[in-house]
Parts: structure tokens; sequence; C-alpha cells
């Protein structure tokens, strides 16, 4: 088996770092509002809070979703499913707004043309071609995912630097367990049970003060 171009991670690591003009740094993904209502307090409250949301809410859809298009499956039609999954208005702005933010970059880095797509279908449309393994994609894709949430609950909560360091560190072994699961799974898979989340995120539309989009 040949060995992929070292560059190939390296772009990778460039799309889902923080300096790649997704904005994801705006959204919350309703942590906000779960921690102005004092459901997620400290530093195992965030652990435990995150951990729900990558193995029973939108991380493991995303995940799935980016396994079947990097498998060559209709972009079109998970995009659609993409947006059938988002259970609020602003959780579908967060991956909708994310994902044409990507594509349009990606498109000024390569002179291409935009595709408009949601979050996890256009990062792997443009993951398709990198030769990577997907498992290596889908488990980077999730750490950003998790950092920026991570990054977040250290803003507002407040946590220390060092305690959203030890949550991210603790997510690890999740995130590699989900990336192994989702590389194989189809729509059928698609689930969650990720409640609170989703209802922190309706919520979050009617929050009085708000720091994030979402």
């Amino acid at each position: 088996m040949s060995t992929p171009d070292p560059f190939a991670l390296l772009s990778l690591v460039q799309w889902l770092s923080p300096a790649f003009p997704t904005g994801a740094f705006a959204y919350s993904h309703g942590l906000e509002h779960a921690i102005a209502a004092g459901e997620v307090r400290g530093e195992d409250g965030l652990a435990e809070w995150l951990t729900d949301i990558l193995t029973r809410g939108a991380g493991w859809n995303d995940a799935v979703l980016l396994a079947c298009t990097l498998r060559g499956e209709n972009a079109e039609e998970l995009s659609g499913i993409a947006r059938a999954l988002a259970g609020s208005a602003e959780r579908l702005r967060e991956t909708e707004e994310q994902g044409a933010a990507f594509a349009k970059a990606r498109a000024e880095m390569t002179g291409g043309v935009p595709i408009a797509a949601l979050l996890p279908v256009a990062v792997g449309m443009a993951a398709r071609d990198l030769g990577l393994e997907p498992q290596q994609v889908i488990a980077l894709f999730l750490h950003s995912f998790a950092s920026n949430l991570v990054s977040a609950g250290v803003r507002f909560i407040p946590l220390g630097q060092s305690a959203g360091q030890r949550v991210l560190a603790g997510l690890h072994g999740v995130i590699a367990e989900i990336a192994t699961r989702a590389t194989g799974a189809g729509t059928d898979r698609l689930a969650s049970s990720a409640f609170r989340a989703e209802i922190g995120a309706m919520a979050h539309e009617t929050l009085d003060v708000r720091i994030f989009k979402t």
C-alpha cells in the first residue's frame, strides 16, 4: 500500500484548525445556554456534556455523514439528511454557515467553485482525494469539533486553560472509538438522543445576553 503524501495530513489539519475561516469560535452548540442555566458547571460537567454530544448527538451523526461522504455517496442527499437531523433553527444555522464558509475558503485557496453543503459533507468532499484513512479524517474532524466546544467552555464557564486541556485529552479515547465505529457505518446508523443539547440550542435563541451565535 502506498504511503499518503505527508502534505495531505497537513492540509486536513489546516482545514480543521481554528485559523481556518469557518467562524467556528462563534458557535457553542447550545453550550452557552447550558452554562447559563447551571446545567454545566466546572471541568467534570463539561466533560460529561461533551461526551454525550459526541457519542449520542451531533458528534456521532456528523461522523457517520462524513464517513458516507468519504465513501463517495451522494453529497446532495447527505446534506439533505444533515439538514433534517438539525434539531433547531440554531443547530441548522451552525452547520449550514460553517459548511458554506468552509467551502468558500477552500475554493478561494484552490481557485475552484464553492459547492454548498453542510459542514460534515463539505469536509468529506474536500478530504476524498487526500489519500488518508477515513478513521483518521473522522477522528480529526471530531477533535476539531470538541476543541471548539472546550474553548467555549473555557471562556464562558469559565475554566482555566489547564482544565480545558484535561477535558479535551480525556475525550481522545471517546473520539477514537467513535471514529472507528463510524468508518463503516451507513445512514441507517444515524440516531440521536442528546436531547438536552438540542433543547439548549432551542432555548439559546431567546437567551437575554448571548456571546455565541448558537
